[in-house]
């Protein structure tokens, strides 16, 4: 039996997906003629900003009201200035400076600059509570550990954000702050109970759907109390009763990408996870970054297969597809907008800095960058001193194989500045601060979440709340190392 052309293109009209390299290959043009609902960019589709905006012109073309997707939170998580890092702090570092108006002003800046390359969806604000200083994939995503603090700020990202005419999108709902696994790699757990999650997760997603945020993102996350042994993307306890009845969210309910192995290990695939998702309330389906017109077309069968076998109803598909489409309509009116060149990021990335000691008189320190593995959210992007460095030797060594001996050698009469991320998480971190700052006049940079730890010994602790180039721009300048 062939695939019927009008469901096919319902399908279709659920699916986010993406594609490889700079330039939309046929495929993926012709899939948005034929009814696709979007595209995410990812970095491997951003080059500089005319080709992305020739890039997003080619798929218009194709369809006027596409949904064109990019994860550009500013700080540590930036697609447009991957091969750089973003000029933004991130959310850790504005709830540091705690300004909700700044907040505002920094989305309405990424806004102003995603609207001005035909960009109509922005997959930020991360609005979950960081409760979790293990958190392996939040961390300085997150604007804090405190639910009415993060709620405020990430009303203040919102209007920011959509005040340019770009989408935002809430996530990960109903809460991905007080995991400590990464469900890029499997599915986490979080023993909470409603009550609990009422208290401490969800006041930021009560607040932006308050302040009219446009699409909310689910979690590959599991809560047993609500979702049993299944994620709540694939929850209706979570995605109807919670988001939609009791918070009164009217928007689009986006996935977080399918690929996941907390959504296709769960599920059994992309394609199940596509009809899981779907019966479950979810309106637009992120298939991940890793897709081609191939595994599309299976996803869209298997919805049809789904319709013609009852695992999914007619109508709840039809409702998801129109939820896409009105996003589409929403935000098919912003057109470019000029983009000022700012000191707005820095400027907030240096309010964010905080400093523990003394920093005076440093020098041309030896700065020793470690280095260790990357979340797939961040994706490999430029970070710490080196590119605002002003006559100091910067060297990088593998967290694991850092040596207290050997680097007191290299360092020689000179303070060592460490500079690292999440440094309470990396093997043998603490222990390397610990033995360095006994023989040594040490000063501790760390650009990741900082938790409650604090190294022992050292002449200083700098915490940035990130580590964007802003942010690293800006610890630089904390400690006079910068021309």
């Amino acid at each position: 039996m062939g695939t019927d052309p009008g469901l096919r293109r319902l399908a279709l009209g659920t699916l986010l997906a993406a594609y490889p390299g700079p330039v939309p290959p046929g495929w993926a043009v012709d899939l948005v003629a034929e009814g696709l609902a979007g595209h995410t960019l990812f970095g491997t589709n951003v080059h500089d900003p005319a080709q992305v905006a020739a890039s997003t012109a080619a798929l218009r073309a194709a369809r006027p009201d596409v949904l064109v997707a990019i994860d550009e939170e500013g700080g540590d998580v930036t697609r447009l200035a991957h091969a750089t890092g973003s000029p933004y702090p991130g959310n850790a570092a504005l709830g540091a400076v705690d300004d909700p108006a700044l907040t505002g002003r920094v989305y309405a800046a990424i806004g102003a600059e995603l609207a001005a390359l035909g960009i109509t969806v922005d997959l930020a604000p991360t609005v979950d509570v960081n409760t979790a200083d293990e958190n392996p994939v939040i961390g300085t995503r997150s604007f804090g550990a405190d639910p009415a603090r993060v709620a405020v700020h990430s009303a203040a990202a919102v209007a920011g954000l959509q005040s340019t005419g770009v989408a935002a999108c809430a996530k990960h709902f109903p809460g991905h702050g007080a995991t400590v696994a990464d469900s890029h790699h499997e599915l986490p757990t979080v023993e909470a109970s409603p009550a609990v999650l009422r208290e401490r997760d969800l006041p930021p997603f009560a607040a932006v759907v308050d302040a009219g945020v446009a699409s909310i993102m689910t979690a590959h996350i599991r809560v047993p109390a609500l979702t049993g042994a299944g994620p709540a993307t694939f929850s209706r306890a979570v995605l109807v009763d919670l988001l939609r009845r009791e918070l009164g969210f009217t928007g689009a309910v986006i996935t977080d990408a399918l690929e996941m192995k907390g959504a296709a290990l769960a599920a059994g695939g992309v394609g199940p996870a596509a009809v899981l998702a779907l019966a479950a309330g979810a309106d637009l389906l992120c298939i991940g970054a890793r897709v081609d017109a191939g595994l599309v077309e299976r996803v869209a069968a298997e919805i049809v297969a789904a319709l013609r076998d009852g695992r999914l109803d007619r109508a709840r598909v039809e409702q998801a597809a129109g939820r896409a489409a009105a996003l589409a309509a929403a935000t098919r009116a912003a057109g470019p907008s000029p983009i000022t060149p700012t000191d707005l990021g820095y400027a907030a990335a240096r309010r964010a800095v905080r400093v523990e000691g003394d920093v005076a008189g440093l020098g041309r320190p030896l700065v020793v960058r470690l280095d260790a593995a990357t979340t797939i959210a961040q994706g490999r992007v430029p970070w710490g001193l080196g590119p605002h460095l002003a006559g100091s030797e910067e060297i990088r060594v593998p967290a694991a194989e850092a040596d207290a001996a050997a680097l007191r050698a290299r360092a020689g009469e000179r303070p060592i500045v460490l500079v690292g991320r999440h440094l309470h998480r990396l093997p043998g971190g603490a222990a390397l601060v610990d033995a360095l700052a006994a023989a040594h006049p040490v000063v501790v940079v760390e650009m990741g979440w900082p938790g409650r730890w604090r190294p022992a010994g050292a002449r200083a602790f700098v915490t940035t709340y990130g580590a964007s180039h802003a942010n690293g721009r800006a610890a630089a300048q904390a400690l006079g190392l910068t021309p």
